[in-house]
């Protein structure tokens, strides 16, 4: 009788290492975990062979007993048409309509929703840079690099109004782990993207990261979450910090809108926190602000491309194709009200090689806003940088969207081969062929500004119009790219003006001590930039 028991025993044992191994979250609607069942029942049959193979052919002296072999199979059988049907009941070619209302799309207006942006705040930095950067100044670091390495969960944050990425340090490998495991990871890194400037935030002592992905055991961020929320499909795991410095973890929860298995879309997240290991689940519209990212970048494009292309139905997206639009070939982060957005191109599905338009994504709540504005691509402004600059051999870096006097503008870094940035691009998007260099992003603007001026394009800067009177105390005259800039304060003031001066030849008459009357615009860097002069 106990021999019995042997295989049912150890078929149990294998199905709950197989658990504790692979986490599949115990959920219908995930693909995940039938193919865990699939994978259980194969176990099982493996294990079981020998009593399978004796109770079909050896039982009663019977060779071969179909009828139980048939009921055997029944269950698979059972599943394998569940699951078909299930996969076919929730495709595009059957609920076409159903994932055009995955994404609600409003239209935007490019002028009053993206202002002019501080140049602070623009980052420079790819992912690629960030993470040359990051190892750079880890090998700078003796105490730590003998022990911790850089990971690669980089994430684009807003921290105090700025865009960073932030990444924890990880293990070196498992003799490290299991000798600094009682501390945990003591510190992540701080890549600012508008400066390039790297820094290691150490963590208070005793307050090291101890739940992450490298971990082991029951500290591993992934079965740390399962054993607490077993039926959470987890879509991604993302490392940020709050406005304190106090690193988390912000597991993206997934669920299955259409059908069984259709309709991807996120439903919440569970905010770990990875030194004490509190963990907490909110409903997407009940996420703390500071978190920045909740919805994948993947993600939103998939949803813009259903709403863009299904339109019109499943046959018009693959034969007629009318009115269909789709995301172009890449994407990037921008950062406004501190929240950040993906930015992605729109271009019609037959293949155009310019833009119709463009979408700006919320990563922490969905939202999504379309601005119809036709102009280049992103790969052809790249193309146009990097051919200002072909005997230097740089490459350009995927392009941001900005606001340059109302004039929406593709602003790109250039690199070296070595990774890091030496020049800066702006494209303007309608008109293509006007492309700005400069060495630093304040002297591309101004490059930029005069190659649109010569164009026809108004580059008076916007804002509320401001006056200033009084004795001139400083006069000083700047030429930069063929263009000529008066820079005055005035008695009792400590701003400094900025003056153009083909723009108001009255400067020219101007000196230390005279009187002057000035009307001027404060742009979103600080710079008074006149407007009239007398």
């Amino acid at each position: 009788m106990k021999r019995k028991w042997i295989t049912p025993l150890l078929t149990l044992v294998v199905w709950a290492g197989m658990y504790y191994y692979y986490l599949p979250p115990l959920n219908l609607h995930s693909n995940e975990s039938w193919a865990f069942l699939v994978a259980m029942i194969v176990v099982a049959l493996v294990i079981n062979f020998w009593s399978i193979a004796k109770g079909l052919l050896f039982r009663r002296e019977v060779t071969w007993d179909g009828k139980k072999l048939r009921r055997l199979l029944y269950l698979p059988a059972a599943l394998l048409v569940v699951y078909l049907a299930g996969n076919l009941l929730s495709s595009s070619i059957l609920r076409a309509s159903a994932y055009c209302q995955l994404l609600t799309v409003q239209t935007g207006n490019f002028a009053e929703d993206i202002h002019e942006v501080n140049y602070s705040q623009i980052p420079i930095l790819d992912s690629d840079s960030a993470a040359r950067l990051a190892e750079r100044e880890m090998g700078s670091m003796v105490d730590m690099v003998s022990q911790y390495e850089v990971s690669e969960y980089y994430n684009q944050i807003n921290l105090n109004g700025k865009p960073v990425r932030v990444t924890p340090l990880e293990y070196g490998d498992l003799i490290k782990w299991f000798t600094n495991r009682s501390t945990g990871i003591p510190a992540y890194m701080n890549i600012d993207m508008t400066t390039q400037d790297v820094e290691l935030v150490k963590l208070a002592e005793g307050q090291g990261i101890k739940y992450s992905p490298f971990e082991h055991f029951g500290r591993n961020l992934y079965r740390y979450v399962r054993f607490r929320y077993p039926t959470a499909m987890i879509r991604s795991s993302n490392f940020e910090v709050d406005d304190n410095g106090v690193p988390y973890w912000i597991c993206a929860v997934e669920t299955k809108t259409i059908g069984l298995f259709g309709g991807t879309d996120i439903k919440g997240a569970i905010l770990v926190n990875a030194v004490t290991g509190e963990h907490q689940y909110y409903d997407v519209a009940d996420v703390p602000q500071w978190v920045d990212k909740v919805y994948d970048a993947a993600l939103l494009i998939e949803q813009y491309d259903y709403y863009g292309t299904l339109q019109n139905g499943w046959l018009n997206s693959k034969f007629g194709q009318k009115g269909c639009l789709q995301t172009t070939e890449g994407y990037n982060y921008i950062a406004l009200d501190d929240d950040v957005w993906v930015y992605t191109g729109v271009t019609s599905i037959g293949g155009d090689e310019s833009n119709v338009g463009f979408v700006l994504m919320n990563s922490r709540t969905k939202e999504t806003n379309y601005y119809q504005i036709s102009g280049a691509k992103e790969i052809s402004a790249m193309a146009s940088a990097e051919g200002e600059v072909q005997h230097l051999g740089y490459t350009a870096t995927f392009p941001i969207l900005l606001n340059i006097a109302d004039e929406p503008t593709y602003f790109l870094s250039l690199k070296d081969a070595a990774g890091l940035v030496k020049k800066y691009a702006m494209v303007n998007i309608q008109k293509y062929h006007i492309v700005a260099i400069g060495d630093s992003v304040a002297e591309c603007e101004k490059v930029y500004r005069n190659l649109m001026a010569s164009s026809g394009i108004d580059t008076a800067p916007s804002g509320e119009v401001l006056t200033a009177e009084g004795t001139i105390s400083l006069l000083k005259d700047i030429v930069s790219d063929g263009n000529t800039f008066y820079y005055l304060m005035i008695e009792g003031r400590e701003e400094l003006f900025e003056i153009e001066a083909k723009n108001h030849l009255e400067v020219l008459k101007k000196q230390t001590g005279s009187s002057v009357k000035l009307e001027y615009v404060v742009s979103a860097e600080g710079v008074c930039t006149v407007t009239a002069l007398s």
